[in-house]
Order: structure tokens, then C-alpha cells, then sequence
């Protein structure tokens, strides 16, 4: 405790050295006010994860496995989680088809349709299957600016979606660009995650 007191004293001193050098005449402390008072933070509170399925495959085919994340928003993450492949407890039941990534992904949302996923030039072209994790996946994300819909007391929790929501994510696709290549898949065959 002593050894705290000792940098907080020469900042002191200091500060009190440089308003005098400045011509500004020292003064005891004035006290005025009542003290500070209320809740104190240590911190903001921390996000509630949000549920969003990645497409591994399971006997050959694309299923949903759900996992929680911060931002659900952050499309790039998004990405970078499926491409990271299965946790060791989801690789009992799912494979993937998609490289490691060495650097992260750039996407962007196009026309609300089409998202666009520029992947480091060192990666190959991707699988059929690889497609369609990827478009899957983006599929059923939520995407920057989208509002879910609440329940009928408005409390905020997300409804069943009505079918020209599902109708639309059917109508979302990917385009995959990379060293040399470009690649576009549509998400129409895609399993719900919900059902």
C-alpha cells in the first residue's frame, strides 16, 4: 500500500509544480457538493450470446449445428467459425468440406440477395459441398440492418417467421471469390435449421 502512495504523491507534487510555474497560485482542496453517490459499473455488461447454426455435414448431406456467439452481425466471423471446422463434440456426427483459413474472410452483403465472401488468395476452389455449407450457413444469418420479428406482446422475442421471410432466405446465394477463381451458390436446397 505504501509503494501506491509514493506515484500518486510526486504526480501531486508535480502538477503542483507546473500550475505554480505557470503562475497559477496553489489552493487547498475545496470541497463543494455532496459526494459522488448511485450504482457503480465495473464494466458494461457483457453481450448475451445469440444462437446461429453452421452447416457441417453429416452423412453427406448439410445440417445445421447450432453455436452461440457475441455478434451474430459480424458475417466475417461467421464465416471464420465454419471454416474452422466442428468442435471436437460435434466431429462425433459432422465432417466438413471447407480449408483452414490462414487469413480472415471479407464479406459483403451485396443486395440483400447475394452475399459475397472474398477468401485469401492461397485458398483453393471449393467442393459442391463446401458450396453449400457456405450458403447455408449464410443463409439463415441475420444480416446487418434486418430487424427480427417479436412475438405478439412485442417483448421482443422472435416469432416463427412468416413464409415470405423463409421464401426469402431460400432466395439468398453466395458468390466466393479467390486466387483466380469465382464460385456462386444458391440456398434454396438448404435444410431449416429449425425444423
Amino acid at each position: 500500500m505504501k509503494g501506491s502512495r509514493v506515484p500518486a504523491l510526486l504526480v501531486g507534487l508535480t502538477a503542483a509544480l507546473t500550475l505554480a510555474s505557470c503562475g497559477v497560485p496553489p489552493s487547498d482542496v475545496i470541497q463543494a457538493g455532496v459526494p459522488a453517490s448511485g450504482m457503480s459499473s465495473s464494466g458494461a455488461t457483457p453481450p448475451v450470446p445469440a444462437a446461429i447454426s453452421l452447416y457441417f455435414l453429416r452423412d453427406g448431406d448439410p445440417t445445421p449445428y447450432v453455436r452461440k456467439v457475441h455478434d451474430p452481425g459480424d458475417l466475417g466471423s461467421v464465416v471464420r467459425l465454419l471454416f474452422d471446422g466442428p468442435t471436437p463434440s460435434e466431429a462425433v456426427t459432422a465432417a466438413t468440406k471447407l480449408p483452414r483459413l490462414t487469413d480472415a474472410p471479407d464479406v459483403t452483403v451485396d443486395d440483400g440477395r447475394t452475399l459475397t465472401i472474398r477468401l485469401p488468395d492461397d485458398v483453393p476452389a471449393l467442393s459442391h459441398l463446401a458450396m453449400r455449407q457456405l450458403a447455408c450457413t449464410m443463409a439463415h444469418v441475420t444480416l446487418p440492418g434486418a430487424v427480427p420479428a417479436t412475438d405478439a406482446t412485442g417483448a421482443g422475442t422472435p416469432s416463427a417467421p412468416p413464409s415470405t421471410a423463409q421464401r426469402s432466405v431460400e432466395d439468398r446465394s453466395v458468390q466466393v471469390l479467390g486466387g483466380g477463381w469465382t464460385m456462386t451458390q444458391s440456398a434454396a436446397a438448404c435444410p431449416d435449421p429449425h425444423g
